[in-house]
């Protein structure tokens, strides 16, 4: 037994445990009844946990599922980290349907959820407003990273910023239809853009020795 193992508390254990239920439930219940059907009692029984433990890591509704939502967002863009670097010549596509993915399943169902909540919810406006702000940095941050993406380069970035507002698109189609065929066949042209706009160099950056040609100016466009 290590001294560290030695000195872990049960108590502090059960406590992580009981919390991670609680969060888990939360976006469960967001993503399958709503908002309005998305009580803390609701999850409170759904965790196995009564209402007074709830309450007691969560003092308030509001709490409770932004806290989800972001502890949810933090796990999936754990795994897109660990995600293995895909081979040079598929890595875009795999990062783009890895991506794409996080729009498709339960997490963005309950976000989704929170959103509309938001909108009429005064006391939820601010927080989610902050939560979605600094979930997508991360997000961003992450494809940008996965794509060995150089938004030095012109339109690089509003390139990745496009995926990404594809994929809460296609989420979005996502949930009144099964709408997987259509999708797979607008992720493999966005990738194969996606893939072209990549390619670009940074048209300031010259080989060493290699200066542009200053006394001869290209024509100008008519």
């Amino acid at each position: 037994m290590t001294p560290r193992t030695a000195l872990r508390d049960p108590k502090q254990d059960r406590s992580r445990a009981t919390r991670r239920r609680l969060l888990e439930a939360a976006v469960a219940c967001l993503a399958e009844r709503g908002w309005a059907g998305s009580t803390v009692a609701v999850v409170a029984e759904r965790a196995g946990v009564s209402r007074g433990a709830a309450q007691h890591h969560f003092p308030t509704r509001e709490d409770l599922f932004t806290a989800a939502v972001e502890h949810v967002a933090e796990e999936r863009s754990a795994e897109l980290r660990a995600l293995p670097a895909p081979h040079r010549e598929g890595r875009v596509p795999a990062v783009v349907e890895a991506l794409i993915t996080l729009y498709t399943g339960p997490l963005f169902r309950a976000a989704l959820q929170l959103w509309v909540a938001a909108s009429y919810e005064e006391q939820l406006g601010a927080r989610v407003s902050a939560l979605e702000a600094k979930i997508g940095r991360e997000t961003h941050r992450i494809a940008v990273e996965l794509l060995g993406a150089d938004e030095s380069v012109p339109g690089v970035r509003e390139a990745v910023q496009g995926l990404l507002d594809m994929g809460r698109g296609l989420g979005l189609a996502n949930l009144l239809t099964d709408d997987r065929h259509r999708r797979e066949r607008v992720v493999a042209q966005w990738s194969r853009i996606l893939e072209g706009i990549l390619a670009q160099k940074d048209p300031d950056d010259h080989p060493a020795g290699d200066h542009p040609a200053h006394d001869h100016p290209a024509p100008a466009a008519s």
